[in-house]
């Protein structure tokens, strides 16, 4: 794996030990960020199930401003360090922060930011995380106007989600559907 376009590319990255993560391919984060384009310019980013931190670290190589990335697991926390310090060198300290904590714990650490694009990529079996934490971030008022959700699940999987964040676009890479979904307001008839 390597960070594939932007200030940092070419620069390589780090999978956590065992078999509890899936880091995204090279070749699909290639095409959900070819997908997304110019809106993660500047963008504040949030990575709820970080594993590799890849997809944030991309984000951040292509000009995000700013990056959360969270996972429970020790070995993920240690891997997205050591991607984190090898991708962002001096700026580490700036531009991203990293939370060895579960999705609900780490919104809670972090009540209070704005988001502009999130990533949730769970384990296939936390199907209901998807739910769950846009519940969490809508309730905290955490996503910003237009925010670009971007959910990584098992083609076959049917998550569910907040009614008022709408799915406007639909890839299948494999075993791999990548949902690219935006947060309705009131007066969107969907």
């Amino acid at each position: 794996m390597r960070i594939i376009s932007g200030e940092a590319k070419g620069r390589p990255l780090f999978a956590p030990s065992g078999v509890q993560t899936r880091p995204t391919s090279d070749k699909i984060r290639g095409a959900l960020f070819n997908i997304i384009g110019a809106r993660v310019m500047d963008s504040r980013v949030l990575d709820l199930f970080g594993g590799s931190g890849a997809l944030a670290l991309e984000a951040l190589s292509r000009g995000a401003e700013s990056a959360v990335i969270a996972d429970n697991s020790r070995q993920a926390w240690q891997a997205i360090d050591r991607n984190a310090h090898n991708v962002l060198k001096d700026d580490f300290e700036y531009r991203v922060r990293i939370l060895n904590q579960d999705y609900r714990s780490a919104i809670a650490a972090v009540e209070g930011q704005i988001f502009d694009l999130v990533f949730l990529d769970p384990p296939y079996r936390m199907a209901e995380a998807y739910g769950d934490a846009l519940e969490r971030l809508l309730k905290a008022q955490m996503l910003a106007p237009g925010c670009l959700i971007v959910m990584e699940r098992h083609k076959d999987a049917r998550v569910p989600l907040p009614g008022t964040v709408a799915v406007f676009d639909t890839r299948q890479y494999g075993d791999t559907a990548v949902d690219f979904a935006e947060v309705r307001s009131d007066g969107d008839d969907g």
